[in-house]
Formats: C-alpha cells, structure tokens, sequence
C-alpha cells in the first residue's frame, strides 16, 4: 500500500501542465491552459488544464482528474504504475519498493537507464540504414507500406553482418547489448566460430515500446524464405513479452477514437492493418493473450476484438485468450471472437475483400457468450448424461475464475439450458463466490443522503480548499451533525481527511485521496472542476460565515426546545438568556466582517 502521504508530496511537486503537455498541445488562456481532448473527438478545444487546481476537465466529455488520473486515462496505466511514472520522472521513490539500500537503488536504476539508451540508439541505427536498404523498401512497399506507416512506428533494418551494431557501439563487448537482448555472446563455450554477434541480422525491424513510448525490445522479420519468420528480443530488464503489446503505444489515440481494439496475431498486421485504415490494432509477441494483456487492453477501452486466423492455432490461440479475459469481463466490457477464413490473415482479407467487407466481419464478431458456450461443448453429447456433465466440467473453472456479475450469471443460465440443470445448481455445484441465481431478495442497500444547504456548501469550499478544514473543530461537526439527517458523516470523513493533510493540502491531492475511499465526493469532484478559481481569502470569509450560520441554526433551534418546554426552571431560564447572548455575538460578528469585504 503506497502512504497517502507519499501521493500528496507527489502531486505537490509535480505539475499537471507539464504532465498533460507531453500529450497534447496546451495553449495559454486566462487562468487556465486549454487544448484539443484527447479522450473523444473535438474540433474546437473544451479541455482545461488548471495549474492552481492541479486539475484537467473536459467540458465535452466531462472527464477531469489530477496527473495521477490523467496518465489511467490517457496511458492505461493502473493507479499504482501511474503512481510510479510520476515518481521516476520526478526523482522519487515510491516507499511501497524501496525494499533495496541506495546503493542498490542507484545501481538499478542506473542499469535501467542505460538499456534504455542502448534500445534507443539500436533502434535511430536501424531506422538509418532502412534508408539505404533498396531490398528491405522493396518488400515493404510490396506488403502495400508507406514511407508515412514506416516512419510512425520506427520501422528499421538490420543489415546482413554479424557485427553491424560496431558502427554505432564503440564499446561492441559492453555487457549492455547482451542484457539488452541485441548482441548473442558465446564467449565462454567451447570450440571455435564467432563468439559475439548481433542477434538481429538481414531482417525488417519493428520496435516494441512500452505505454510511455520507450523502446524495450525489437521483432525482426525475415523478408524471403528462411526460419525463423518472426523473430523477437529475448526476455531481459526492460522487455517481458508476456506483459506487452505490440502497437499499443501508437494506437491508443485511434482505439479511443474508433470505440474498440483490435487484438491481431502478429506485428506485420498492426502495421499492414493501419496501413488500411484500422489503426486501433495491436498485437501479442509471439505468446498467447495473458491476463495482463487482457487488464491492459481493457484499461484502454471496454471493447476488445480479437482477430485470428481460422486454422486450428488461431482456434487455440482464441481459447487461450478467452481463459485470460474471464477474470476481467464484466458487465460493461464487450469482447468478441472474429475468425477469418483459414487462408486469409487481416492483411491478405482486405487485399481481397476490401475494407468495407472488413468491417462487417468486426461488427459481425463472435460474443464471448456464445464463444464460450462453443469451447464448452466442443463434441460433448448432449444427449448423454456423460456428455453434459463433461461439459459442466469443462465450465467450472472458467467460471470460477470470474467475477460475480451479471455477465457470469448469463453464461450460468447458458450453461444450466443446454445441461439440464437449474442456475443455481450451477453455482452451487461450483461453489461461485457471490451466487446470484440463489439470491431469492437482495437486502435494501444503505445510501448516504446527499448532503443539502449549509452542510453541503461548506462540503464545497473544503474539497476546493482543503486547507480551510483546519477552521472546524469537534464542537462544528456536533453542529452540523445536529442539523443532518444522517449526522454529517459525509462531512466528518471530508474534514478529518483534509486536516489529515496538513494545511498545505491541495485540491488535486484531496481529490485523490477521497476517490481512493468511497465514490460519494465523485459529483462534487467533477462540479468543482468545471469550476474557475477562487481567491482563498474570500473563500474564508464564505466559510466563516457558513459555519456561524450553521451555529446560529442549532442556537435558534435550541431556544425554540426551551421555549416550548415552558423555561420551567432557573437552568432553563439561564440557559435562554445565554443562548440570546450567542445569538447577538454572531450577529455581530457578521457585521464586522461585512465591513471588511
């Protein structure tokens, strides 16, 4: 668990505009910094970054957040791995993995940056000499490339000589080509033969990069006939392939613009597939779809579309993914299964068919419920008893493996018709966490009531300026609690979150924090964002004057009990003398800091 403590020192050293500028291209206007949107289609810009907030929003699509936020969004990156890019571009270490000394803290990372520029030389090296490569631009034009596809994913060439990378390496034995994945060094065998060699020789490159766009690894292929057809890097520091995917980095814009991805079976189709008009494709590296590709993919959009080829590996390869993809399927995600002909790959099928038929074979994609039902049956016979209950076999750990949701129950009545069974036999014979089919009434839920009037404009000026939450003290929570229905719970958590902070606490840190601990302060977020800034000193004043009306409200409140319980005795009687007396104060009060706005 990364401390809070750690998140807010970090969004207070870093700036949102910086963060956000990598992506889009911000202009200065008024206050605030405006652009285009990167997250829908917009001609005139409604998206703002506010660097006093620490806050983007978007006045078209309404999306809005802090950097952290931002690089989910934009990225795909999971909150803790966001959390980790801010921290390394910043120079800081997220408490949670400084499990190692300085020292050993230095030597990694130091390691880490320089296989970073290794990949990145690599790759400028390769880049050149496609230029000067009359037989490697032949093949890409034939595959129907443009010089434009090329230069947008870094397409290279590596010649045919077993040292090539010495032309840009001085230092050809540095250990960190071999770490890196692009030299192949035989040193300590025995026998005679070269014993240090580049891994890449005579083949078309395609870099792979990460979600921040560095290069971790290349996949070479092979222009003629030869073995291997593709080959990739190695696993090393920088590149797990299981992890990665090729194309995404390039395509997360298109996948957002175009409503799904396009999950292929190799990075020649990514390229040819963008090529055509589908630049919202991506690729596996020469492994199965893993459960990581599949949070990854569904961080970028709620539809995933895996495209394979009909033969019996593209049918394993499409099981594969669906193992990997029930965990994350969820009633607001759509997956599905396109099965091209077994002579085609996507390239090939809109060379033939054109792109419009294409299209129609995307939208035409098999659903996960029906592939499902598919791979459970198989050949089972269900019209033995042997084969239903192999096929009830087959399903049990899938549906384990899910969450519970509506999306499980559907494939659980699937299951139950073609197998003769009840719904909730299934869950109850596979033990599914959460059954639902079993459920005969769901308890009511509890819902906090919003909070209305004075608590809610004091709610307001606190999630605006965090700081200001050092001006209540317990007896205002009595107070407010004493006028709230539900007795101002929403309130307490706010400020005891906000004094939490200490009074440099700021409004993107908050923000964070409380979206971390309950959905409640979303609206207020959100509202407040759409919001320009106000000056803290007025704000104060606001509060001040909230939080004396609120005590004014309990006074008055109080009289009135007493009065109509008759002011029997000298305690009560006191008591109401006291209470005009508060009552005059604040009504003073007032008038001074009238005078002084």
């Amino acid at each position: 668990m990364i401390p809070q403590s750690f998140i807010q020192d970090l969004l207070a050293r870093v700036d949102i505009v910086d963060v956000v500028g990598k992506y889009v291209q911000l202009k200065k206007g008024g206050a605030n910094y405006m652009g285009l949107c990167p997250f829908h289609n917009e001609k005139s810009p409604s998206f703002t970054v506010s660097p006093t907030k620490q806050f983007y929003h978007c006045f078209g699509c309404g999306a809005h957040g802090s950097s952290i936020g931002f690089l989910m969004e934009y990225s795909g990156l999971s909150y803790v791995d966001a959390i980790r890019d801010l921290a390394q571009n910043n120079g800081m270490i997220v408490p949670e993995e400084d499990r190692l000394l300085p020292a050993q803290r230095a030597e990694v990372t130091a390691k880490s940056l320089a296989l970073s520029e290794v990949m990145t030389k690599a790759g400028e090296y390769y880049k050149q000499q496609l230029r000067t490569a009359p037989q490697a631009i032949a093949y890409l034009k034939k595959r129907g490339l443009t010089g434009e596809i090329a230069a947008r994913f870094g397409l290279g060439f590596s010649p045919d000589a077993w040292d090539g990378l010495r032309s840009v390496f001085s230092d050809y034995n540095t250990p960190a080509l071999v770490e890196a994945g692009l030299v192949i060094d035989k040193s300590e065998e025995e026998g005679g033969g070269r014993k240090r060699y580049d891994r890449f020789r005579d083949r078309v490159m395609f870099p792979i990069r990460n979600t921040k766009g560095q290069i971790i690894g290349f996949g070479g292929r092979i222009m003629e006939q030869g073995e291997p057809k593709y080959l990739n890097s190695p696993e090393t520091p920088l590149f797990q392939k299981g992890l990665e995917l090729y194309g995404l980095f390039e395509a997360r814009q298109s996948i957002r613009e175009a409503g799904y991805v396009l999950v292929t079976e190799g990075y020649m189709d990514v390229v040819a597939l963008a090529q055509m008009g589908f630049p919202q494709a991506v690729a596996t590296l020469g492994t199965a779809c893993t459960p990581t590709h599949a949070q990854k993919l569904l961080r970028q959009t709620d539809h995933v579309i895996f495209s394979f080829d009909g033969d019996s590996a593209g049918r394993r390869a499409a099981r594969r993914a669906l193992d990997a993809c029930l965990p994350h399927a969820n009633d607001d995600k759509v997956i599905k299964f396109l099965f091209l002909p077994k002579e085609h790959d996507p390239d090939s099928y809109i060379r033939e068919f054109g792109t419009d038929a294409f299209e129609q074979e995307v939208r035409d994609a098999m659903p996960l419920s029906q592939f499902f039902m598919r791979e459970m049956i198989g050949d089972n016979d269900l019209t033995t008893a042997e084969g239903r209950a192999r096929t009830q076999f087959d399903a049990k750990p899938l549906l384990q493996a899910m969450q519970s949701s509506g999306m499980r129950l559907q494939l659980v009545r699937n299951l139950a018709q073609v197998t003769q069974t009840s719904p909730a036999e299934i869950e109850a014979m596979f033990e599914l966490s959460q059954p639902v089919a079993r459920i005969q009434q769901a308890p009511p839920k509890s819902k906090r009531n919003a909070p209305v009037g004075l608590e809610r404009q004091i709610m307001r000026i606190l999630v605006a300026h965090p700081s200001l939450a050092m001006m209540l003290d317990e007896s205002v929570l009595a107070d407010a609690a004493a006028l709230a229905p539900d007795g101002a719970d929403m309130l307490r958590h706010l400020v005891f979150t906000a004094q939490s902070m200490g009074e440099n606490a700021q409004f993107a840190a908050l923000a964070e924090q409380l979206r971390a601990s309950s959905s409640d302060f979303d609206a207020l977020i959100a509202e407040l964002a759409e919001q320009a800034e106000t000056d803290i000193d007025i704000v104060r004043l606001e509060l001040a004057g909230a939080l004396r009306q609120m005590r004014h409200q309990v006074l008055r409140a109080e009289a009135e009990s007493l009065a109509l319980g008759g002011l029997r005795t000298p305690e009560d009687m006191a008591r109401y003398r006291e209470i005009a007396q508060l009552q005059d104060q604040l009504k003073k009060q007032a008038a001074a800091e009238a005078a002084l706005r």
